[in-house]
């Protein structure tokens, strides 16, 4: 079905150059979405995935560690779909505190991301709504650092902006022109709070994403903000206890079919191939973060083994272990501070753990000699090459 989901504006940009922005009708779709049995069958299928990640904690010895690790999984991917080129170790590393040769602009990038989804969280949890106001908060932290610093953080754009293109005149697409954007904004507000109509919440961050990507409020860091709003959204609505699902990974090997229903919404209202593909992101993202919590349990419980016939090192050695799935690159120093043990201790048991092939010598950066748990990161790097 072709429904019209916005109106183009010829709009004259800076050097009285002229080109068509895009201003979209406000949510839901008209005339209404009506899914199919397929679409009915996706979002089931969703939903059930959804519900078994949801109850990953149940799996974990302790959901934190897997929380902290996988959010910053998603913040090194969600970067690189916008072109950085950080890896899960370089900001592992940065975040040690042993930064030599990391490169700087992009790992700050990732870094403002775990902070930024950490604050959303924070607000959500002490009964704060999703709102106009939280979403600049969090695009402000989002910014707060290194690149796209200089870029108004935390305030919708008072210039035109385009995607693709050397320009507006040549762009791929121009969102609405900026004395539109307080309409279209407040018009998303409303229909996150189910104004005009309740939503069903799969549904819901389906259509409020697109609706977002298409009016690009800031002058940077919209694609990582949007996907960052699925998150907090399905949170927000109680689908996820945790922050555990992201899309990064699953729009990045799409991505080029992930731009094309973008476009093909606000071309030919073709709301229902999104929801298809939207639907089974999320399906297969949720079965794919439960099969990494039950490797990660696995890996935990064999390295666990592995360490008991140590005899008198094995109480030390296992407090060095479960101080490595908290911070899988690490120094002697920061071991001993963690878990309490005198140096000499803590080089000993890293010694033990590497000849077990649980940890291994990192390339040495700075003074500090660092360890990395090797297979864990291995499990948690996957699909974060950069592209």
């Amino acid at each position: 079905m072709d429904r019209k989901t916005g109106d183009y504006l010829t709009i004259s940009t800076v050097g009285g150059e002229t080109c068509r922005a895009f201003v979209p009708h406000p949510l839901p779709p008209e005339p209404p979405l009506k899914p199919d049995p397929a679409i009915q069958e996706l979002e089931n299928k969703a939903l059930l995935a959804l519900g078994r990640l949801d109850s990953v904690s149940t799996l974990l010895p302790d959901t934190s560690l897997f929380l902290y690790m996988y959010i910053r999984k998603e913040a090194v991917l969600s970067s690189q779909i916008e072109g950085t080129q950080s890896s899960l170790s370089d900001l592992l590393l940065f975040e040690s505190e042993f930064s030599p040769g990391v490169p700087l602009d992009d790992v700050q990038e990732v870094s403002n991301y775990v902070a930024a989804i950490t604050h959303g969280m924070s607000r959500l949890r002490n009964g704060f709504p999703m709102s106009l106001r939280l979403i600049k908060e969090i695009h402000g932290v989002l910014l707060s650092k290194g690149r796209g610093s200089e870029k108004d953080p935390g305030e919708f754009r008072r210039t035109q902006n385009w995607i693709g293109g050397s320009r507006p005149g040549n762009a791929r697409f121009v969102p609405p022109p900026p004395d539109r954007l307080n309409d279209c904004m407040g018009a998303l507000e409303k229909f996150l709070h189910n104004d005009p109509v309740k939503t069903p919440v799969l549904f819901k961050a389906a259509l409020s994403h697109v609706q977002f990507e298409t009016i690009h409020p800031f002058l940077d860091g919209n694609g990582r903000l949007g996907r960052l709003l699925i998150t907090l959204l399905l949170c927000a609505e109680g689908a996820l206890s945790e922050p555990l699902l992201y899309l990064s990974l699953y729009f990045k090997t799409h991505r080029d079919d992930y731009y094309n229903h973008l476009q093909n919404v606000r071309d030919n209202g073709d709301w229902e191939n999104w929801l298809r593909f939207f639907l089974s992101g999320i399906r297969e993202t949720s079965e794919q973060a439960v099969q990494t919590a039950k490797m990660l349990v696995r890996q935990f419980e064999e390295d666990r083994k592995k360490i008991q016939p140590l005899g008198k090192a094995t109480g030390s050695a296992l407090r060095v272990h479960h101080v490595l799935q908290q911070s899988p690159i690490i120094s002697i120093t920061n071991v001993a501070r963690k878990t309490g043990l005198s140096f000499p201790t803590a080089k000993m048991s890293l010694t033990k753990l590497e000849e077990l092939g649980i940890v291994s010598v990192l390339p040495k950066k700075g003074r500090s000699q660092l360890y990395g748990y090797t297979q864990y990161i291995s499990l948690l790097s996957q699909g974060t090459e950069p592209l």
